[in-house]
């Protein structure tokens, strides 16, 4: 059975708990205080950043230069005076094994010095900047402005002088040996990274400040080098026999190698040999193998003119000797022995080169007597026209008389006759070959060529056409006409039945027509008298008179050329060697 206590006391003790007032709490005092000292150290910490805003950390530098502990305005100035010396100084860079050095300056590359400075100072919250300003920043990196455009010319040379170049593999020959030089790689530096880190080491980065290269390979590598080499020692091995036109000669090793060499072509070596030294080689090697080119000329049979020589020379080919000896010298299991042939060696003149001149018909001719010439005159004369037989004139070439009788001396079998010199008959060697260049002139002048030079004599001789002669004096005086045609003119000249004659071989190209005005200013000669020891007495001549010679050149029926050319001869006066007779001079009766 179960039992209940229903005890009143006991239920009175309850109700008096629930109905008591609770005791007061502590939580907002705790808080308010809380807040007060927040807000007291937070002033204090924002005032202390403010205390150091303007003021660079303790122990500061830049590009070494100390500016710890100043105010902005001492810092820039300090670094305003510091920092030209330290810019000025050459950056030191460093590419594979070369160093060089970079002028900042002509680089373009400067400091911004207040934004430095406004890095290193200016409120700010972070606990750092209270640390640095009171225990030190350090060193401190410098705001760098770059002028790019200087930058990358500067480091563009200084590529230029840091890059090494690679070098070819070659092969070489000497005492009749090969040797081969190793190729190697080079090297060139990466400019725009080169830029890149120049910019930001300057003034922070150890020196010297490594710049990045990339490798070049050469052109000539070195397993070429090797295929090269062994062809060279496959070359001089043993000596190598050429045989032309049935003789055999050897070459030895010394010889072929002296003619050898490689050159680089397309990145390959290839192996030569100097055709001239291997043409002496087999020359000196052998007898009579070589025979000259005639040259193209013309003569004259029975008075007209025909083509001799023009045949071709047979010479050693070096060219073919130097390729036949590399193939069979390199190419193994060959027998080292090469068969060339002699080559064609052209004539200089040939045959068809003066058919097509057009040498085919006399297209002018002109004579001129002798008169009472002597014997040595009559030589001169003779062995001038011998020298002016056979002289061609390509179209466009000026022929000159002086060249084609020079030198004029004794010693070129020219003997001494009578001149004309100053104005007085004298003699000289020589003498006479005035004629020979009247009558040289007159055909040139009536082939209508173009007239260079020409000068008439001093006196008039009958035995010339008036105003249409010329004379000749080494040295000061030339007769000479250029072909101006498009036909070659052969001379032929000799002296027979008492003339002088000069014929020109052509085709007919031009037509002339030649007047000469009447004699005017006509003067009779007087007797002069020379005393000199040369004087050679003659009687009076012709007289003086003056001339006009027109020549008129025409093409097809039109005229390309007219010409005057006017001349005055000097009266010949009688010469006497002796002094003039005085006025009171008494005559014997």
């Amino acid at each position: 059975m179960s039992t209940r206590d229903d005890s009143p006391a006991e239920t009175t003790d309850l109700l008096g708990q629930f109905d008591a007032p609770p005791a007061p709490s502590r939580v907002p005092r705790v808080l308010m205080w809380s807040a007060v000292t927040v807000v007291v150290l937070g002033g204090a910490y924002v005032g202390a950043q403010w205390a150091v805003a303007d003021q660079v950390a303790a122990s500061t530098t830049v590009a070494g230069i100390d500016i710890g502990g100043m105010s902005r305005t001492d810092a820039v100035e300090a670094l305003e005076d510091g920092l030209p010396e330290v810019m000025a100084r050459p950056l030191e860079v460093k590419a594979g094994e070369k160093t060089g050095t970079v002028d900042p300056v002509a680089a373009g590359l400067a400091v911004d010095v207040p934004a430095t400075v406004d890095e290193l100072t200016g409120f700010d919250l972070a606990p750092m900047h209270l640390w640095d300003a009171a225990f030190g920043g350090g060193e401190a990196d410098p705001v760098v402005t770059v002028d790019a455009q200087a930058l990358s010319a500067e480091v563009e040379l200084l590529a230029e002088t840091l890059a090494v170049p690679p070098v070819d593999g070659t092969v070489v020959f000497a005492d009749g040996e090969a040797y081969a030089t190793p190729a190697q790689n080079g090297y060139t530096v990466d400019t725009d990274e080169a830029q890149r880190r120049i910019a930001e080491g300057w003034l922070v980065a150890p020196e010297p400040i490594d710049l990045p290269v990339g490798a070049t390979r050469p052109a000539v590598t070195q397993d070429m080098t090797d295929a090269a080499l062994a062809q060279a020692e496959a070359l001089v091995s043993a000596p190598i026999s050429v045989e032309v036109e049935g003789q055999v000669v050897q070459l030895p090793t010394d010889v072929v190698a002296d003619a050898a060499s490689f050159t680089p072509v397309d990145g390959q070596l290839t192996l030569a040999l100097a055709p001239d030294a291997m043409a002496e080689a087999v020359r000196d090697r052998t007898k009579d193998l070589e025979t000259e080119a005639s040259n193209a000329r013309f003569v004259f049979k029975d008075g007209k003119p025909v083509i001799r020589g023009g045949e071709p020379g047979k010479v050693i080919d070096g060219d073919a000797i130097a390729a036949a000896v590399v193939e069979v010298g390199t190419t193994a299991g060959a027998q080292r022995t090469a068969t060339v042939a002699l080559a064609e060696a052209p004539a200089e003149s040939s045959r068809e080169a003066l058919e097509k001149l057009g040498v085919n018909e006399v297209v002018a001719e002109f004579s001129t007597p002798l008169g009472a010439s002597n014997a040595a005159r009559i030589h001169n004369l003779e062995l001038g026209t011998s020298k002016v037989n056979g002289q061609l004139v390509l179209p466009g070439e000026t022929w000159s008389l002086i060249d084609t009788l020079s030198p004029i001396t004794a010693e070129n079998g020219y003997l001494g006759a009578g001149i004309v010199s100053n104005g007085s008959l004298t003699e000289g060697v020589g003498g006479g070959l005035s004629q020979l260049a009247t009558t040289t002139y007159n055909v040139g002048y009536l082939l209508g060529y173009d007239d260079v030079e020409h000068r008439q004599h001093s006196y008039y001789f009958s035995r010339y056409p008036e105003g249409r002669e010329a004379t000749i004096f080494v040295g000061s005086i030339d007769m000479r006409f250029k072909n101006d045609t498009p036909y070659g003119m052969l001379l032929q000249s000799y002296v027979r039945n008492g003339e002088v004659t000069v014929r020109a071989w052509s085709t007919e190209h031009y037509k002339v027509e030649s007047s000469t005005t009447g004699r005017s200013n006509v003067r009779q000669p007087t007797t002069v008298y020379d005393t000199g020891a040369g004087c050679i007495a003659q009687p009076a001549g012709n007289p003086g008179f003056s001339v006009v010679v027109t020549r008129r050149v025409l093409l097809d029926g039109k005229v390309v050329k007219e010409e005057q050319d006017p001349w005055t001869y000097q009266p010949q006066n009688a010469v006497v060697c002796k002094a003039a007779p005085k006025k009171d001079d008494k005559k014997d009766d």
